[in-house]
């Protein structure tokens, strides 16, 4: 049996890509999933998908700029589960420009769904598992939170955060018994690039995709892995790329 049967995981960005994958893959392994987007429909669908499959899933419209929302959701997982044993904090956008270019809201929505809507999901969750001595987050930042690639500058400013706060969390957790992961994904084939709104960017980006982007699973598996470790080993960052990638 999967040590993911019958677990609690909080999921937000679950309505496409990596949370959708990472959600269906789960609940097909006995883990039950709380889906957080902002797409109602879209979680809806995918509940009833689990559902309808013999898994257990509950869809909650979040959007993790809001904080009380994210509070929502991870209130209904626990009244609805009665506890959260994994919070993976998976939504973020990737609005790419030169810097020159000053698109200074696409700034601010990464700022607030790549980092603060992060810290919003750790601060719902974090009294609940620090009262029960058990937990893992899950945050997800990108190979662009090891390096700085323009004109993503922005964009890998706000996944280098991600890796700094989980490191930071990791530390002051060890005494709780709460385990802390960053998961680290190269180009894998979701929407995100859709919110690249710089034509010339996101041209190159579709071409680079279309050239060596793999499956959401890969995302997923990973995810898995993480959290079906004995409770005294912490995986604390898993960094990944298609083999075709070469950044």
């Amino acid at each position: 049996m999967s040590q993911v049967n019958q677990k609690v995981i909080v999921i937000t960005g679950a309505s496409s890509g990596l949370g959708e994958a990472t959600a269906t893959h789960l609940a097909a392994l006995g883990a039950k999933v709380v889906l957080g987007a902002r797409r109602l429909e879209r979680i809806n669908a995918l509940a009833d998908r689990i559902t309808t499959s013999g898994g257990s899933a509950l869809a909650v419209q979040t959007d993790v700029k809001v904080r009380s929302e994210v509070e929502n959701l991870v209130n209904a997982a626990i009244d609805h589960f009665g506890r959260v044993d994994v919070m993976l904090n998976n939504a973020g956008i990737m609005p790419q420009a030169p810097m020159a270019h000053t698109r200074v809201e696409e700034w601010d929505q990464q700022i607030d769904i790549n980092i603060k809507g992060v810290l919003y999901g750790i601060a719902a969750v974090l009294p609940h598992m620090i009262e029960r001595r058990s937990g893992q987050i899950i945050n997800v930042s990108s190979v662009a939170g090891h390096k700085v690639i323009p004109p993503a500058t922005v964009y890998c400013a706000t996944k280098h955060a991600v890796r700094a706060l989980t490191e930071g969390l990791r530390m002051e957790m060890t005494p709780h018994n709460i385990r802390t992961t960053i998961l680290s994904p190269g180009a894998v084939a979701t929407e995100l690039p859709d919110s690249i709104k710089d034509a010339d960017v996101a041209k190159g980006i579709r071409d680079f995709y279309e050239q060596c982007a793999i499956p959401a699973d890969s995302f997923a598996r990973a995810v898995e892995f993480a959290i079906s470790q004995p409770e005294d080993v912490d995986i604390n960052e898993i960094l990944f790329r298609p083999t075709a990638q070469e950044l």
